[in-house]
């Protein structure tokens, strides 16, 4: 199989990539633009999995693009497919949803409210609209367009007339089928399949006629659904008959003129490969196994003149935090749902980071502070050019595509504070705009437009992610009784404290006040590092740290204390603190 190797080197896999795609370009189209491909099927929310399917080959085209090439990426919408399933938890629907079951998905109505004409139009627009915001260039094509104005008409009669041949390859991989179970109706054993999963890799191939095997299926003229079967087909006349097992009714047409109808899925494929030109595509797990749809595809394709793309197999992508998602989403996070609590940089370092083959998770969870720590180390090192070379590359596919840079915030503070901020000042912009000046004086934020859009991204993760009873908040007045339960040790930490703030009162002042005063309680300098002190010292500092949070907040932990210090004020932390 002509799959590209996929190396465990530490070289930017891109590169490599672009580099097989050039030369196999070259070799079947010399002079012709470079055609990569992605599949997506608008069958429910189009999810941060499926982003892969799109991000691997955008990623190749755009390096492609740098280096002066023209390059076409293509997205099948795969918006003639069967509807297969309600998804749970879309807002709109319900379960009378079922009965559009079987049908094309531009023929399901759109969820109730939505401002698009039909199923596949409203999930195609939401994803449409994050890959804009990622810097996505891409050419968009609907098959119910293509199969339905005729564009195919020439494969599909090629397919019938070859439907022998595509019927030897398909049975070296043929499984004999699961047993129905007795007195079940086609209806049912449709809404049966589609509970197992709304994929196209487990379609049927086209074989279940009596009438012996055809790799075309007419949606119903009367009921519009896709449960018919070919009872007879005429290779000169081309007239094709077929029953509508849901409803009984049945017609003979003229498949040279017919275009209610598409290729079973396994010969779909292929045919596209071939009329598109498609050097490059990925394929997910489910398409890879033996037997799959890829690999059937790759005899297939030579019916057609074609040949199958090379290109690699990409495993899951995992989401961190996922079982705090909003149940009206299914617990299913789409590109849209990321891209609300990250720069469209970030989402991007992830995919293009990690070569294809290997799994990660998206952070939706407090993981997502330490990835944009991480994300802001390699920003430093990038700058003073001392970054590895596959990370520097990681970099810049993130910040830049071949048409420029991805618009980015102008003063990038650590989204971590930026969170701490947008939870503690509840959504009152002028109090988080006094904080983050507060934190560097001698280069204060004149705007909060200057930290936007992390800050956005940072408020509304904290708003739609932290759970209610982790969020802070701050003390009206002082816990009277802990302040005059402490011993002589604790009423001496918050004493020293209290002397300091005013000097002390930036973050990195704040910071090193804070973690200074047990040092200075023990008789060592406020600057003194851990080396230099004993272990005991750490343990001083996190009583000390949990006494503030319960004097402060009313609880062990909190934000970062610096940070909690500045959004709360001078006045008030003296205040709740017990200072005259």
């Amino acid at each position: 199989m002509p799959i590209v190797a996929q190396s465990t080197e530490t070289a930017d896999w891109v590169s490599r990539f672009a580099d097989e795609v050039i030369a196999e370009s070259e070799r079947r189209a010399p002079g012709k633009p470079v055609v990569v491909a992605s599949g997506l099927s608008p069958s429910g929310p189009i999810h941060l999995g499926n982003l892969r399917e799109v991000m691997t080959p955008h990623l190749v085209a755009d390096e492609i693009r740098r280096r002066g090439y023209e390059v076409r990426h293509l997205i099948s919408w795969d918006d003639y497919d069967r509807y297969r399933k309600v998804p749970n938890g879309v807002p709109g629907t319900d379960a009378s949803w079922a009965e559009h079951i079987g049908k094309p998905l531009t023929s399901v109505p759109a969820p109730a409210g939505s401002a698009y004409p039909n199923w596949a139009e409203h999930f195609k627009a939401a994803m449409i609209e994050a890959l804009g915001e990622l810097g996505v260039e891409f050419d968009g094509i609907s098959q119910t367009a293509q199969y339905t104005s005729g564009v195919y008409r020439e494969q599909i009669l090629h397919a019938m007339r070859h439907r022998a041949d595509i019927d030897a390859f398909l049975a070296q991989y043929r499984t004999k089928p699961k047993a129905k179970k007795p007195q079940q109706k086609a209806a049912d054993a449709a809404e049966l399949e589609a509970e197992e999963g709304s994929g196209a890799a487990a379609e049927d191939d086209g074989s279940s006629g009596s009438a012996g095997y055809f790799p075309y299926k007419p949606y119903c003229g009367n009921c519009e659904k896709d449960l018919t079967t070919v009872t007879a087909y005429d290779d000169d006349t081309t007239e094709l008959t077929y029953t509508c097992t849901a409803c009984g009714f049945g017609e003979t047409v003229r498949l040279s003129e017919f275009n209610r109808g598409k290729l079973v899925w396994k010969v779909d494929w292929p045919m596209r490969w071939a009329y598109e030109g498609v050097v490059f595509e990925p394929s997910g797990v489910d398409h890879s196994s033996p037997g799959s749809s890829f690999q059937v595809g790759g005899q297939i394709v030579g019916i057609f003149g074609g040949e199958q793309p090379i290109g690699p197999m990409y495993a899951f992508v995992g989401i961190s935090g996922m079982a705090k998602m909003s149940s009206s989403k299914g617990g299913v996070p789409t590109p849209g749902d990321a891209l609300k609590i990250m720069e469209p940089q970030l989402l991007r370092w992830l995919y293009a980071r990690r070569r294809p083959n290997q799994s990660f998770k998206i952070a939706f969870d407090q993981e997502i502070q330490r990835l944009y720590d991480e994300w802001d180390r390699l920003d430093a090192k990038v700058a003073d050019g001392s970054a590895l070379p596959a990370d520097a590359a990681a970099h810049s596919r993130a910040v830049r595509t071949a048409a420029g840079d991805l618009p980015r915030t102008p003063r990038p503070l650590p989204y971590r504070t930026l969170a701490s901020v947008a939870d503690i000042t509840a959504g009152h912009a002028d109090q988080a705009l006094r904080i983050l000046s507060e934190l560097d004086p001698s280069h204060p934020l004149a705007s909060l437009d200057e930290a936007r859009p992390r800050y956005d991204r940072a408020e509304a993760w904290i708003n739609t992610h932290v759970p209610a009873d982790q969020r802070t908040i701050v003390r009206e007045q002082p816990d009277t009784e802990l302040l005059a339960s402490l011993d002589e040790a604790s009423a001496g930490s918050v004493r020293l404290l209290l002397d300091g703030l005013a000097e002390h009162w930036s973050l990195d002042g704040l910071t090193h006040l804070v973690y200074g005063v047990p040092k200075v309680q023990a008789g060592f300098s406020a600057d003194a590092t851990p080396k230099e002190l004993p272990p005991e010292i750490k343990t001083a500092q996190r009583t000390f740290f949990a006494l503030l949070y319960r004097l402060l907040v009313g609880r062990d932990t909190g934000p970062r204390l610096p940070t909690l210090l500045l959004a709360v004020g001078q006045e008030r932390v003296r205040h709740l603190l017990g200072a005259a």
